[in-house]
């Protein structure tokens, strides 16, 4: 009941967040249903059956993952002082975010059996003149068990994943951008005060000027970069793996890459995907430090521990988005090649799929974005009561931006690039 009011009682912003997660688990509620309608309309091909189902993990996963990014920027999981009168301690707000998580999730599996039913023309007419009949097997009936267990797949893997991403030392160790280690309050929280106060005294012993030494005070602790050479590691042996498996006597094209002809192609872009997803806090990171290192500015300063405070909170995100721009341009690439034999692999479902990954792995980075902004705001205000200039705050950010792009565009240029060259040559 708690969990339906505070669905019910968000701001507008936090409603919008729920119904795009609502939508996007329609999205991959209808995929699913489609390759069930394969089965039934192609017994006898089950294998080409089952390659659809697994090609609906990754729209299915990029929507687990959005779900996961909107419920880490839930009011509930940032600020406990409302949950913590109501009696709700931190372990339950896990299950809190589950359970909103799954409502969401719950409404949207009802619209995609819906619209999955009328477009078989199960509740009223056919529409669009019963175009959708051949494609959804409208002449053969629908195996009940299983339709719900299509259905339930996504908001239980949903709801997992919220409350993991809500647990509170994924919370603690994702939050704490430019705040000076109070996160938890108590000492940290004192702590924070006093670098605060300390800054404030050099600021005013300097003339009122910020300098190096009053933004440095405001710096916490740094996020470890463990999972770079893991990610670095496995980059290589997706795209070895892909090399290996692409030996033929004459190119693939993009038809025969996302068929199940070539698994071992697209196994190695999988790995090299993942490798990147792995790599993207760490290389968060190592833009801070460089952007920090030796005598910096104040802006190159804030930069620079900023991203390093903020890579495990919009670095996995990152990494994520420069997987699937990896992918794109690989895929690109090869359809630009061969655009007669690519075409058989545009169906209207792969172009629903694809850009329903592309719509939750670009919300997931700009949900990221605005939970990193928001955590960074008590900062941001301290900084404006000791002096610093809005435009040095403009140039901050702008500089993390343009940093961030260059760095990992170009890693998700090469990686695609890479990816595409053993299948073109």
């Amino acid at each position: 009941m708690l969990a339906l009011r505070l669905v019910r009682g968000g701001r507008p912003l936090t409603l919008l967040r729920r119904l795009l997660v609502a939508g996007a688990t329609a999205v991959v509620g209808f995929l699913l249903l489609a390759a069930l309608s394969h089965a039934l309309a192609h017994p006898q091909q089950s294998g080409g059956s089952m390659f659809r189902l697994l090609w609906c993990v990754v729209p299915l996963a990029a929507a687990v993952q959005f779900a996961a990014s909107v419920a880490r920027t839930e009011p509930g999981s940032r600020s406990r002082s409302a949950l913590d009168a109501a009696g709700v301690g931190p372990a339950r707000i896990p299950m809190l975010a589950a359970l909103s998580t799954a409502l969401s999730c719950l409404l949207g599996s009802a619209v995609a059996l819906l619209v999955y039913l009328h477009l078989r023309g199960q509740l009223a007419t056919l529409p669009f003149d019963g175009a959708a009949v051949n494609l959804l097997a409208a002449d053969r009936p629908l195996p009940v068990p299983a339709m719900l267990v299509l259905l339930s797949v996504l908001p239980l893997f949903a709801a997992g994943a919220a409350a993991l991403a809500t647990r509170p030392y994924a919370l603690l160790a994702a939050s704490g951008a430019w705040s000076g280690g109070t996160v938890g309050g108590g000492a940290g929280g004192a702590r924070g005060e006093s670098d605060v106060h300390a800054a404030s005294r050099r600021l005013d012993r300097a003339g009122g000027e910020p300098d190096a030494m009053s933004f440095r005070a405001l710096s916490g602790a740094l996020p470890a970069t463990a999972t770079l050479p893991w990610g670095t590691a496995l980059i290589a042996a997706g795209l070895a793996l892909e090399t290996y498996a692409s030996r033929s006597p004459k190119p693939l094209s993009l038809s025969g890459v996302l068929s199940s002809s070539a698994p071992g192609v697209m196994g190695g872009w999988l790995l090299a995907a993942f490798g990147l997803v792995l790599a993207g806090p760490g290389l968060t990171q190592v833009c801070g430090q460089l952007l920090a290192a030796g005598r910096p500015g104040a802006v190159r300063l804030l930069s620079g521990r900023g991203l390093q405070q903020e890579a495990g909170r919009i670095g996995r995100p990152l990494g994520v988005l420069c997987a699937v721009a990896a992918g794109g341009l690989a895929a690109a690439e090869l359809y630009s090649r061969a655009p007669e034999e690519g075409a058989r692999a545009l169906t209207p479902l792969t172009v629903l799929g694809a850009a329903m990954v592309v719509f939750c792995v670009t919300a997931s980075a700009l949900t990221a974005a605005a939970g990193s902004r928001a955590a960074r705001a008590p900062a941001r205000e301290a900084l404006t009561r000791l002096g610093a200039p809005r435009r040095l705050l403009r140039g901050t950010a702008a500089l993390r931006v343009v940093v961030l792009l260059v760095v990992l565009g170009s890693l998700t240029w090469a990686v695609g690039e890479l990816a595409v060259l053993p299948l073109t040559s």
